[in-house]
């Protein structure tokens, strides 16, 4: 698997190391390491265990409870997770796979939802602290190439003032000449100083990396979706077709999800109707009730990431593989995201397919990401807070 195939990932490793107001991309690698667990990386935190029933135990099709308000119950049952007809080579091969019965957050976890949480803990999300050197040992061969200037609190967000005249294409991180780490930027101030959320409360939560996500999910009881049950959620029960809703990105020439219209990163059209980030349920559910599967922001996964996962992974409920390995970045550990998000163009990412896949560094947040929660019908512990 070639790396300049594969979507770029999203870290503020390098934006940290080229300033604050925009940057070039860093240097492509010009080797190509193969891509097997044993040349993932190994310097990664622990992270709690998926817990799954035992293999030859009855799938869980029937909800075993009342489903908690906001959720939707997602039946088990098989399905053909990945595409033989990729668009990226880590989206094949299409393999079946069988999946125990869950609930899902009907919606992206919102302001207001995420506003309680953090009333209710005093939790301090990651791009609300300043970073440290030491955070990026391992990740840069030098840490002191990064400006002391630099190491504030922030997080990533578009630049829109990049330089069309000196944007090239010509290296699989080229992506980093149109993003920017903004000081301040965070989930209460997604623009950076000067913004804030009034009237967004419906609005999903965005800046969060997937260490704040799981902070969340814990404290309501859950965790993220794997990668296995995102994707089966978002298929809604459909087989083998590219949405959620079906094989036409535009049924009847409607817009079904909140995506860029137009050139990337050139010229976004809005013709969905949004130039950023919608209120959820602004667009019509899948077939299993949940809004936004396709477009709006890329959601965090529970699962490491590694391109070649697919050919390796268990055939009931796979939890990811137990390191990360993204070839374009092998130093930094990354973790899935799924759904696409406003930034996903026809010409670059293609990210609102449901076979689509993305990855992050778990300690970056973005204007673009958010996540939502499942809770596992074979768990014994239930939603019990975050109202809806």
């Amino acid at each position: 698997m070639r790396a300049s195939y594969l979507p770029s990932s999203f870290t503020i490793t390098w934006l940290l190391i080229a300033g604050l107001a925009g940057c070039g991309a860093p240097a492509a690698s010009t080797t190509e390491p193969a891509v097997t667990s044993a040349t993932a990386i190994d310097k990664e935190p622990a992270t709690p265990a998926v817990t799954t029933p035992a293999a030859d135990s009855p799938l869980l099709v029937q909800e075993p409870g009342p489903t908690p308000a906001g959720m939707r119950w997602i039946p088990g049952g098989q399905f053909v997770m990945g595409s033989d007809d990729p668009k990226f080579p880590d989206e094949a091969p299409a393999h079946e796979v069988l999946v125990d019965g869950f609930w899902i957050d009907e919606t992206e976890v919102t302001n207001a939802q995420f506003r309680e949480f953090v009333e209710a803990t005093g939790y301090v999300t990651v791009a609300e602290k300043a970073p440290k050197r030491e955070d990026f040992i391992g990740q840069v061969d030098d840490v002191n190439l990064i400006p002391e200037e630099n190491l504030v609190a922030g997080s990533i967000c578009f630049n829109s003032g990049f330089d069309p005249k000196t944007l090239t294409k010509d290296h699989p991180l080229w992506i980093y000449q149109v993003w920017q780490y903004v000081k301040g930027a965070s989930w209460q101030h997604p623009g950076g100083p000067g913004t804030n959320l009034d009237g967004k409360d419906q609005y999903p939560v965005v800046h969060v990396s997937w260490e704040d996500a799981m902070a969340y999910c814990r404290w309501r009881g859950g965790r993220l979706p794997t990668e296995a049950e995102w994707e089966y959620a978002a298929r809604g029960g459909r087989t083998g077709e590219e949405y959620p809703w079906g094989n036409d990105r535009n049924p009847e020439e409607t817009w079904r999800n909140n995506i860029w219209q137009g050139e990337f990163p050139l010229e976004n059209q809005g013709k969905d109707g949004y130039q950023g980030a919608a209120p959820v349920k602004s667009f019509p559910p899948n077939d299993y009730g949940l809004y936004d599967m396709s477009g709006n922001l890329w959601e965090w996964c529970y699962d490491w990431y590694q391109p070649d996962y697919y050919t390796q992974s268990p055939s009931r409920n796979p939890p990811g593989p137990v390191k990360s390995y993204d070839p374009l970045e092998p130093h930094i550990p990354k973790r899935v995201q799924r759904g696409g998000s406003f930034m996903c163009s026809d010409n670059y990412c293609i990210g609102y397919r449901v076979a689509a896949r993305m990855k992050g560094d778990p300690l970056s947040g973005t204007f673009h990401a958010g996540f939502r929660l499942v809770m596992p019908g074979t768990s014994v512990t239930r939603v019990t807070a975050a109202s809806r």
